[in-house]
């Protein structure tokens, strides 16, 4: 499974943040039988490097899986050698985004303002996470895209199913889904598993309908 290109195919990346190793396995496989094709664990998650070796060990073919929240690059290396394939962090820090693609991945730094998205961009970022996007909005995607339509931008932070279809629109080449598809503060039941993978395909739909 090629990574970029799952990425920006299926223009979603849920976020697991918060839960523990066994908890995000379950969590992995309910998204997947959603639809859902590119996760992110969280690194200051409990356990964050294990939840990380086991979907990949479990739902290698299936999930591409990534880390978030890495602040440098140690912590990058660290993921990387537990099998992330690729790395997200909240803001830009160059020597994080020259660990990742030395260990040949995906790299998605985090950025705010054009200087910041260019920079991250020229330091070789494969897509640019714009966070916080609720501060911004989708018209910001459409903004930036007129001087700047070479960066692939992933709107993170706001985005849920009343949104995402208007960022997609303006150009996103994918979001970031944080707590609106993946609530950390629910029980992992066998119930709200049902429901996850149910309002994984909502979105889906949603994505799929302004592709």
């Amino acid at each position: 499974m090629h990574v970029l290109s799952t990425i920006k195919q299926e223009k979603m990346i849920a976020i697991i943040r918060g839960s523990e190793p066994s908890e995000a396995l379950a969590i992995a496989k309910s998204l997947y039988k959603g639809g859902v094709r590119a996760i992110e664990i969280t690194l200051n998650s409990p356990g964050a490097l294990s939840s990380i070796e086991k979907v990949r060990s479990e739902l290698e073919d299936d999930l591409v899986v990534g880390a978030g929240t890495v602040l440098d690059p140690e912590s990058a290396r660290s993921a990387l050698l537990a099998g992330a394939q690729f790395i997200l962090s909240p803001s830009l820090n160059r020597d994080t985004i020259k660990m990742t693609k030395r260990y040949g991945a995906v790299s998605i730094p985090g950025a705010f303002t054009p200087t910041e998205i260019l920079e991250a961009y020229e330091s070789g970022g494969d897509i640019i996470k714009v966070f916080p996007a609720s501060s911004l909005g989708p018209g910001f995607v459409k903004d930036i895209h007129g001087p700047l339509p070479q960066i692939p931008l992933l709107p993170t932070g706001g985005i849920d199913l009343t949104n995402i279809a208007e960022y997609i629109e303006k150009g996103a080449a994918g979001v970031g889904l944080g707590s609106s598809l993946v609530n950390s503060r629910e029980a992992v039941t066998d119930e709200n598993l049902q429901k996850l993978t149910e309002k994984a395909r909502r979105f889906k739909d949603k994505v799929a309908s302004v592709q």
